[in-house]
């Protein structure tokens, strides 16, 4: 009976205060993600282990509309590639030779910076079997790293953390941007998002003045600090000391090991809320103190590397990072937009890897650039390119086997699939290696299957 009351007692409490009204806030989006996975299982911990301040890391990068992998690694020198591309085709004195036969985009001086000082793989022909052409359905294929006619629950990294990071910092993912990718959804769901380190915080609609605290987020501070004689705020009973194993507003005395008999899954949105808040102080106080040590351009793609510089700077414990840069669905006036998007990119990485090395962390660091499909072969009647199937992928690192990996995908007519090149690596393979080779745990769990490690580290 004593449960049944106290467990009613914090129901009530919780409808009269912030977590009561919590559809009214902005709150960190792994948060949110975080209540709808609610289960009375929760770790018993209030404040997670913090882990892999010393371990390595992976960046991953979404291309995101679908890069035409074509005009990106050139092949100037086939007439095949000319003789489709008569607008859009690249000739040899704008592209940037890697040998006899293909070049990088001329503007990707620092992604050529970066090949020549033995820090970037290049995979070749990177795909899957019965490629889809939807912006939507392919994304989804390589976020969860399912096969194409199969659907998953779950992406790829959140099966990593499922998996392999048990009892991990809130912090050991970290999504830069508005939402979590499907590559995270978890069973036990793990990372955060945020655009700008100032917004990830607990906000209401409120706008304190300069200097005050958001009064939510203070409430959100002093729920683990309730007066253990204090009456809750609807006129119920007070919480005394024997309440204390169920108050929620004193979780951090307990002993111990003290199971907790009722309302766990109170106890578990106070820990939650706890992480948040510890989460969002330690991300802000690492962005405010760490200086970068490289200059990035300032464009989106730029700040996101920027941020995530600094947060492995200040020794924030995570293992995967992801950003993303958009605008590659190049229907239209492709050479024009392809060519400031692949200038950012390189660009952004170049500044990223020296910051890597100026900082000491390069050795911990691998990015893995993706996009969900490349273009067709063929350009189309508006100076672009349609959606296709198979393209590069990027592999940066001191570690890295740098270089060409793979074979250039043929572009004979007869070897084509519907007017698309057909791939040659299947990205679970490179998964596989990041997996095994780099996070150091098992892919086959993660993946579904074993697929065979492509030699990349």
């Amino acid at each position: 009976m004593k449960n049944e009351i106290t467990l009613q007692t914090r129901r009530q409490f919780l409808r009269t205060t912030v977590l009561g009204s919590a559809l009214s806030w902005s709150v960190p989006a792994f948060l949110a993600d975080t209540f709808a996975a609610l289960h009375a299982d929760a770790a018993d911990s209030a404040k997670q282990i913090v882990t892999g301040k010393d371990d390595t890391i992976l960046v991953v990068l979404q291309m995101a509309g679908g890069n035409d992998g074509l005009n990106t690694v050139v092949p100037y020198s086939n007439d095949f590639y000319h003789k489709a591309r008569p607008k859009i085709g690249l000739s040899a004195d704008k592209i940037l030779k890697l040998t006899d036969d293909i070049g990088f985009h001329g503007s990707m001086g620092g992604f050529k910076n970066l090949y020549d000082s033995g820090n970037l793989a290049v995979v070749q022909g990177v795909g899957y079997p019965n490629p889809n052409r939807s912006h939507f359905r392919s994304t989804e294929i390589w976020q969860t790293a399912s096969d194409s006619e199969k659907i998953e629950k779950y992406g790829w990294v959140g099966r990593y953390f499922d998996n392999a990071c048990s009892g991990a910092d809130p912090t050991v993912g970290v999504v830069i941007g508005r939402q979590l990718p499907e590559a995270f959804f978890a069973a036990k769901q793990k990372g955060i998002c945020f655009d700008n380190p100032a917004n990830y915080r607990f906000m209401s609609n409120g706008h304190p003045k300069p200097g005050e605290e958001d009064m939510t987020e203070e409430s959100y501070k002093k729920l683990n600090e309730l007066e253990m004689s204090s009456p809750l705020p609807d006129g119920g009973p007070s919480m005394t000391s024997d309440d204390n194993a169920n108050s929620g507003g004193s979780i951090g005395m307990l002993p111990a090991g003290m199971p907790m008999q009722g309302g766990r899954a109170v106890d578990f949105i106070t820990r939650t809320a706890l992480d948040a808040q510890q989460s969002s102080d330690e991300v802000r106080a690492i962005a405010a103190r760490v200086q970068n040590q490289a200059v990035y351009p300032a464009s989106p793609l730029g700040n996101s590397l920027k941020m995530v510089a600094k947060l492995i700077g200040g020794g924030l414990p995570t293992r995967i990072y992801y950003a993303s840069q958009g605008g590659y669905d190049t229907h239209t006036n492709q050479i024009a937009s392809q060519q400031r998007l692949l200038q950012d990119l390189g660009d952004s990485m170049k500044a990223f890897v020296d910051d890597m090395k100026a900082q000491g962390n390069m050795q911990r660091v691998l990015v893995m650039t993706f996009s969900e499909f490349g273009r067709r072969v063929n350009e189309n009647a508006n100076g672009g390119t349609d959606h296709g199937a198979a393209a590069p992928m990027f592999i940066v690192g001191n570690k890295v086997k740098a270089g060409l990996l793979g074979k250039y995908p043929s572009l004979a007519p007869q070897d084509l699939y519907q007017g698309d090149i057909k791939y040659n690596v299947d990205f679970r393979s490179v998964y596989a290696s990041v997996l095994e080779t780099w996070l150091k745990t098992k892919s086959a769990p993660i993946l579904g299957k074993q697929f065979e490690p492509l030699q990349i580290v």
